[in-house]
């Protein structure tokens, strides 16, 4: 049969549903360790449905299909699923139903559900199967994607791993693995098995390039009171890596054997084990084991590398400073050649930006592929040109790049919206609509209890003026030399975590008008401790990013006093960072990017 298409592909699943007595199939965008960014091996929601997202599931029946996404991707899945049978749910919508909803009202009385236990999360396959008791509906583990997707499927990644530094991690680790057992300690736990990528990468300063963008090794680590047991690829790692984690009390074991390890320990232990980030094969495997108490709790590791300490602190505002120079060089040259009438197009954005990122201190590799999108394009908050389809630049409207790179020393995550010319009335009042709301979230001023959708509110009010919205969150936590998202905290209705000082987001507010313009203003932000009074301990931002912000859209009159104070102090703390950093012909063009403005 062939499978070169969408439909073939899908004749194929169903073909083996039937085979194995399978009445649905769940595929989630998933891999083995609840990574956002998939490495390519594991991209099968994209390989079965066509639709290239995060955050979505896939479900097929017998006779129908349909894929889960979240506004960021509505009009990007419409038109990567047109002319299939896949319906699009738009995640969060009116009416829609959950996937579990979904699930169970598709499923026959007694029916079965199949979907692959390595890369389901266990809370994913919980909640199905809660929906699916009402018709006594049972779940199958198979994994018909490897049986299925066989000819040009990528690798498995293995890519070199290393060890970052305690330079520039501030802890080695052995310490950090000292942390998290006094945190188990605390929790009452002796185990944890680490399957999360992002959290596993903090644990033991372990990075490799597995994934696109993201410089993180695929292994686990199961650690207890007195031990430490990294499975991974061992021919991927080098004597000098495996020596340093030898040395930090790092036991090292293949990648492939960590289920058969943890069917086979003996030795008791009280388990902790997070649903959302281990997997159901893996969580089978330790419930399996009567020598384990498996006990499910948040992942301690997450806010624990949630609060950068003073050493990544310092790293990271140097970064930041590098890939700034990179960004004025990028824009300076972008305006000149756009001046000269040369020929652009969004893809020629990406090739300015990576020449002068790759040219500075300590880069590694952008820290997510660069989003350059012109005119209504930009309306797609995810969008990618490609060769094949890319839009020409032109003297008017809006330029919006989404952008950043992970160094040695820390990763960034950068939005302008540049204007290329003539604009409309309505995109001026868009853009400075969008100001506002960047500034009112930056200069804010809270008290120690607020936690994010608290403070996401406060982002959101000059555009809840207009009766306009953003359907995403207004910011979101980025690692230390590793992927531009990650948690506990962040700025959106759903997060309930409390800011502390360390703790970095991003502030990215925009407007989204399908088809017609996109624009988002994005910096990084550091929480720190502003003052204690009476009243009690006030927290606040500061900036990490420091690029100029256009202000040639920017409608006269709007802005108030405040928030014009704050763009004209911004741009003089730009232009002071900056300066000693560039050429003179650079600090006279960032100089009239810097310039204030006034009522």
């Amino acid at each position: 049969m062939s499978m070169n298409t969408v439909p073939e592909r899908l004749a194929a699943l169903r073909a083996a549903m039937d085979a194995n007595g399978v009445d649905l199939y769940l595929i989630p965008v998933g891999d083995p360790h609840s990574s956002e960014y998939l490495p390519d091996h594991y991209t099968s929601l994209t390989y079965f449905s066509g639709f290239h997202g995060e955050n979505s599931n896939f479900v097929v029946t017998k006779d129908k299909s349909a894929i889960w996404a979240d506004g960021r991707y509505f009009v990007q899945a419409e038109k990567e699923i047109a002319g299939t049978e896949i319906e699009l749910e738009r995640m969060g919508e009116p009416g829609v139903p959950t996937v579990e909803q979904y699930c169970a009202d598709a499923l026959p009385e007694g029916g079965v559900l199949g979907l692959c236990g390595l890369t389901a999360s266990c809370h994913l396959v919980r909640s199905v199967q809660k929906a699916l008791d009402a018709k006594h509906g049972t779940i199958k583990t198979l994994n018909l994607e490897d049986e299925l997707w066989t000819e040009g499927r990528p690798a498995l990644p293995e890519t070199p791993a290393w060890i970052l530094s305690k330079e520039y991690a501030g802890f080695s680790p052995a310490e950090k693995l000292g942390q998290l057992r006094a945190k188990l300690k605390e929790l009452g736990r002796t185990a944890q098995l680490v399957g999360k990528l992002d959290n596993l990468a903090w644990l033991l300063n372990l990075r490799a390039m597995d994934i696109q963008c993201t410089p993180y090794a695929m292994a686990y680590c199961y650690v207890t009171e007195d031990r430490a047991v990294l499975f991974i690829n061992t021919k991927r790692l080098g004597a000098e890596a495996a020596a340093e984690l030898k040395e930090n009390g790092v036991e090292i074991a293949e990648y492939d054997d960590v289920l058969g390890f943890l069917a086979a320990e003996t030795e008791p232990q009280t388990v902790l084990a997070d649903p959302a980030s281990v997997n159901y094969a893996v969580y089978e495997t330790l419930s399996n084991n009567a020598a384990l108490t498996v006990k499910d709790e948040a992942d301690p590791l997450l806010p624990m590398k949630g609060v950068k300490n003073e050493t990544e602190l310092a790293h990271n505002r140097e970064t930041h400073l590098r890939d700034a120079v990179a960004m004025v060089r990028f824009q300076k040259e972008l305006e000149e050649r756009l001046a000269a009438g040369e020929e652009l197009t969004e893809l020629t954005v990406d090739e300015i930006l990576h020449k002068y990122r790759s040219a500075q201190d300590k880069f590694i590799v952008e820290s997510f592929g660069t989003i350059a999108a012109y005119g209504g394009n930009a309306a797609m908050m995810h969008y990618h040109a490609t060769e094949a389809d890319h839009a020409k630049l032109e003297k008017k409207g809006f330029l919006l790049v989404d952008s950043g790179a992970t160094y040695m020393d820390g990763t960034t995550d950068i939005t302008r919206t540049y204007p290329l010319g003539e604009l409309t009335e309505d995109e001026k009042l868009f853009y400075t609509w969008t100001l506002q709301c960047h500034i009112d979230i930056a200069k804010a001023v809270w008290l120690n209890y607020c936690d994010g959708h608290m403070l996401d509110t406060i982002a959101r009010e000059p555009l809840w003026q207009h009766l306009i919205n953003y359907r995403c969150g207004t910011g979101h936590s980025v690692s230390f030399v590793g992927n531009v998202h990650e948690g506990p905290h962040a700025l959106n209705g759903r997060n309930t975590t409390v800011f502390q000082p360390g703790m970095v987001v991003t502030d990215e507010p925009g407007v989204y008008e399908s088809g017609v313009v996109g624009i988002r203003i994005e910096n990084e932000l550091e929480c720190y401790h502003k003052a204690d009074n009476q009243y009690g301990t006030f927290l606040a931002f500061r900036p990490l990013t420091f690029v100029p912000i256009a202000t040639s859209p920017v409608v006269p009159g709007v802005l108030n006093k405040d928030e014009i104070a704050w763009l004209n102090a911004y741009h003089r703390e730009v232009f002071t960072k900056l300066a000693p950093r560039l050429t003179e012909e650079e600090r006279d063009w960032l100089a009239k990017k810097c310039a204030a403005i006034g009522d």
